[in-house]
């Protein structure tokens, strides 16, 4: 019972008892003003009589100033002006002030009516004592109903801040930013003045950031993108997401196929929905060509994905399912990245053009599986450039949309690249193996990104494959074959990572995938 008595008359309870008894008094002192200013500007009492008019008016106060103020406050109380009844807490808390204000002054003028002249002392005017009614209603209104209003305007301006779709986007959160691409996107991000966070497993340490790891700019989670409370963390206060989190590649992939619907679909749902639910609104996901599978023509983000591995599968089921969540608060843009080659933080060398021109300088052997398939390439830095642009754009350009992130020029058939290669590593033998096992086989149209985001690469193929030999000749690359450098062998030499399953719903995105194991060479 003491506990609950100490829980009532807590210290903010006595701080509004306090100021209300105050605005009670300062009400009925200028109801007093007012009423003697009216007697003095009617000349209703002669100029000789106003001192002794001023003196009885300052008597009235002194005699009733603390009887009324103990009313009022005891009628506030019995209608939750400070134990919060559930009427004062509901819509009609307005009305409640109304009644309990009138309530209050009507019952100390009866009270002033039936005992003031019995006990000898001055009534108080009667005009002054509604004047005192009116300004008591007034203040008591104002104090407690401007904390709503100041409450509604401020979540007026956050919707309209989360909806702005020309806000600047500073602070930048990149999963998967210690990654291949990653690692690239935040040299770019820092350079163009980003504020950025990086979440991240750090599988590969922190080597393939260390070039920026004390950017006074830069924020590095270590955590997993799978674990909720790790994202929700790593999402406070920021103005756009990048999602580069994955499993890549169709080798690694395959490993372990539970393993990855729920790192590549599962997870990117939960990520998708916590970002929705923290008013993010850019949300950039990063997607891949393979969605396409295998065409002969030349294809758009309007043409039909068929992918032919599981890592399209989840990669597309994963687009849908953003799309399906899109509405004002939430605006996915899709980044369709072509098979990508050149060297960053973290450099992979289980992708055919990295891949080739490593054994061809390393080995003098440059071996092309199949040949005929085509694939488009983009360097590394050019990807990370497309995320750049997404983010730069304005919202309206970029919301709920699909780019393919590349160029028409950096369109090669498998056989094509081995060529290049040797053009350029003459010395080295080209070997073609006709019997492969790879169906990809896509050319991809890049006219939308450029168009519209003013996307051009820096880079050509024939820049990046020099980028690897120069990197093997001057000893920035000792091994090429070394587990780092490939997912799939160094997800095989980890073991079986230990995952949190989480319900999915977006499985019904998924169409039915015939299981292969595609040659490295091919990537």
């Amino acid at each position: 019972m003491q506990t609950k008595l100490k829980q009532r008359f807590d210290s903010g309870m006595l701080v509004r008892l306090a100021a209300d008894a105050i605005m009670i008094n300062i009400a009925f002192a200028l109801a007093m003003v007012i009423r003697f200013l009216l007697y003095h500007l009617a000349g209703e009492v002669p100029q000789q009589r106003m001192d002794a008019l001023l003196l009885k008016f300052m008597t009235i106060y002194a005699q009733n100033a603390v009887p009324l103020t103990a009313v009022c406050l005891s009628v506030f109380w019995f209608s939750g002006f400070y134990t919060y009844g559930r009427a004062y807490q509901g819509k009609y808390k307005a009305l409640i002030i109304v009644q309990a204000v009138a309530q209050a002054f009507l019952i100390y003028g009866l009270l002033m009516y039936m005992a003031w002249e019995q006990v000898g002392l001055f009534e108080i005017p009667r005009v002054a004592l509604p004047i005192a009614g009116a300004l008591t209603l007034g203040m008591t209104l104002a104090t407690r109903t401007w904390s709503f209003l100041w409450k509604q305007i401020a979540r007026y301006e956050s919707e309209n801040q989360r909806v702005d779709a020309n806000k600047p986007v500073r602070k930048v959160l990149v999963i998967g930013g210690a990654g291949y691409i990653g690692s690239a996107l935040i040299k770019h991000l820092l350079d163009r003045g980003f504020s950025v966070r990086i979440l991240d497993r750090l599988m590969y340490g922190t080597e393939p950031i260390a070039d920026v790891l004390n950017h006074p700019r830069l924020d590095l989670m270590q955590g997993d993108f799978r674990h909720v409370e790790k994202v929700v963390e790593a999402m406070r206060g920021m103005d756009a997401v990048v999602h580069l989190g994955a499993i890549v590649g169709d080798p690694a992939c395959e490993l372990d196929k539970s393993l990855t619907v729920d790192i590549n679909l599962s997870a990117t749902r939960m990520v998708a929905h916590v970002a929705k639910a923290s008013n993010i609104q850019r949300f950039i996901f990063a997607s891949t060509c393979s969605v396409y599978g295998a065409s002969d023509e030349i294809l758009d983000e309007h043409s039909e994905s068929i992918p032919v591995s599981l890592y399209g599968h989840t990669k597309l089921a994963a687009e849908r399912g953003l799309l399906s969540m899109a509405d004002e608060r939430f605006a996915p843009t899709l980044l369709r990245f072509a098979t990508i080659y050149g060297l960053s933080g973290r450099t992979r060398f289980d992708l055919v053009v990295n891949l080739l021109s490593a054994k061809a300088k390393t080995e003098g052997v440059i071996t092309v599986h199949g040949g005929d398939q085509w694939r488009p390439f983009v360097h590394v830095s050019d990807a990370a450039l497309g995320v750049v642009k997404a983010l730069e754009a304005p919202l309206e350009v970029v919301a709920n949309q699909t780019f393919n992130v590349g160029s028409d020029e950096q369109n090669y058939t498998i056989r094509q690249v081995g060529e290049l290669i040797h053009d350029r590593a003459f010395t080295a033998q080209l070997e073609v193996d006709e019997n492969s096992t790879d169906r990809r086989n896509y050319r991809v149209s890049f006219a939308k990104i450029r168009q519209q985001l003013g996307y051009k690469p820096e880079w050509t193929l024939e820049e990046g494959i020099d980028q690897v030999f120069e990197a093997v000749a001057n000893g920035s690359v000792t091994d090429y074959r070394d587990a780092r450098y490939s997912n799939v062998k160094y997800l095989s030499q980890e073991g079986a990572i230990e995952v949190i399953r989480v319900d999915d719903d977006w499985s019904r995105h998924l169409t039915p995938a015939e299981p292969e194991q595609e040659a490295v060479a091919t990537n």
